[in-house]
This record gives structure tokens, sequence and C-alpha cells, in this order.
């Protein structure tokens, strides 16, 4: 039964089922995890969500070329990849217009021929990707989230609704929770410089006492021997207040 089939309220108590299943997702793209495993956790709930869905993968542009960060199924990661090396396609058009693109059947051989010949070879018959963007002052791009079908007429606008509701608060969520690492790798590398800086000022305090100098000769001192030995100025540091405990 395609989506048009099931009566509205059907489709309507489908669609609630499925977006309360979300909930455990936004918890889990919040969580402390890469971003390919909250990428993969995407995939998996577009393919619960959006009900003729029969492959879902996720196009990212992280550097020249697209490329599929996360897939439901190995065919799809194919069908990607002739996407690529055709030009264009649904998660390419989408990812370029930053707009929702849903076709099927003859429509898809008069927009990309060369794509849709490859895809049919998979038994794909509808396309529906929506692109994929941070949230932020700058609305970084991802790329896109893309949903295949073999069932011709497997898509209808609420499945469009839904999978835009779904990119973008996953996108929200996973800005916030890059935001919230980012955040804590800052204070750790501001605790690691502090805890540093209080070893350096410690040797040049044993150098100034042993030694009779200033505070920027014993640095210097310091300097010296990080520049000589190839070794970083807080382990020299270290070193030296190591020896005195020996």
């Amino acid at each position: 039964m395609t989506a048009d089939e099931l009566p509205e309220a059907d489709r309507v108590d489908e669609a609630t089922d499925a977006l309360e299943d979300l909930d455990l997702l936004w918890d889990a793209l919040a969580a402390e995890e890469p971003i390919g495993a909250a990428l993969q956790r995407l995939v998996d709930a577009a393919l619960k969500v959006v009900g003729g869905a029969d492959a879902v993968s996720i196009t990212v542009h992280s550097g020249l070329k697209p490329e599929t960060a996360a897939a439901s199924h190995e065919w799809a990661i194919t069908v990607d990849s002739n996407q690529y090396a055709a030009g264009d396609g649904p998660c390419l058009e989408s990812a370029r217009t930053r707009e929702p693109v849903l076709v099927s059947g003859e429509e898809a051989f008069s927009r990309w021929p060369k794509f849709a010949v490859d895809a049919t070879r998979f038994g794909v018959r509808a396309y529906l990707s929506t692109p994929l963007a941070l949230a932020g002052p700058d609305s970084a791009l991802i790329g896109a989230l893309n949903v295949y079908s073999f069932e011709v007429d497997a898509f209808d606008r609420l499945d469009e609704a839904l999978l835009k509701l779904l990119t973008t608060t996953a996108a929200a969520t996973i800005s916030n929770a890059g935001r919230y690492v980012k955040m804590r790798d800052v204070a750790e590398n501001l605790r690691t410089a502090m805890a540093s800086r209080a070893e350096i000022e410690q040797a040049k305090g044993v150098l100034m006492a042993v030694h009779g100098i200033t505070a920027e000769e014993a640095f210097g001192r310091l300097v010296d021997q990080s520049q000589h030995t190839n070794t970083k100025l807080v382990v020299v540091a270290r070193e030296l207040l190591a020896s005195l405990r020996r």
C-alpha cells in the first residue's frame, strides 16, 4: 500500500507515533558522540519516520567532492556515488538549492537522465531529499538527507514535511551538542594551560632562588633548554621540579 492509499487519519496517527519516537534521537544527538554516529542515528530515524522509505542516506559536502557519511543500506551508497559521478540528482539539487526535492517516475528521467537510469538498476523509482544545515548565525550546510523508495508513489507532501521537521530539529540538536563539545574542549585546554603555567612559574622560582637571577633570566634558561632538547617548555619545567624531589 502506498502513502496515498492510506486513510488520512491513519497517516496522521502514523506520523504522530513516529515523531514521539524521535525523543530518543534528540537525547542521543545531544550526548557527547562523534558527528558520524549522530548522522547514522538520523538516518535510522528517517527510515522509521518516512513510511515509504526503502533506504536513507546522508550526503555531506565537507571537502571538494560530496560523499555519503551515513546510510541504511550499502546499495544506497552506490546510488549516491552514481549521482556524484553524474554531477546531478535529488540530493545534490537539494543541497545546492537548500530546498526539499520530491521527484518520482518519469520526472526523474527528464530531470536527471543519467542518474535516474543508474538508480533504476537498483529498483529506485522515487526520491525525497531535504537539505541538512547546522543551525546558527552562519547556517553551515552539511549536505542533504536522502530517502529512496522502490514504489513510484511512495512519498507525498506529508513525508516531505516530516523529513523537513526531522532535519531541522536534528540540525539544531547537533549544533547545540557541537557547541557544548567545543566549549568543553576550550575549558579543558584552558585548565591545561593554567596548570602548565603554574609549573613553569615554579621552575622559574627554583632557578631564581638557586642561581640568584631575575625572573626574565630564569625564563630564558628554561626556553634555551627547551630549544636545545627540542622539548616542550612545560616538560622542561616539569622535569626540573621532579629532579628536586628525587
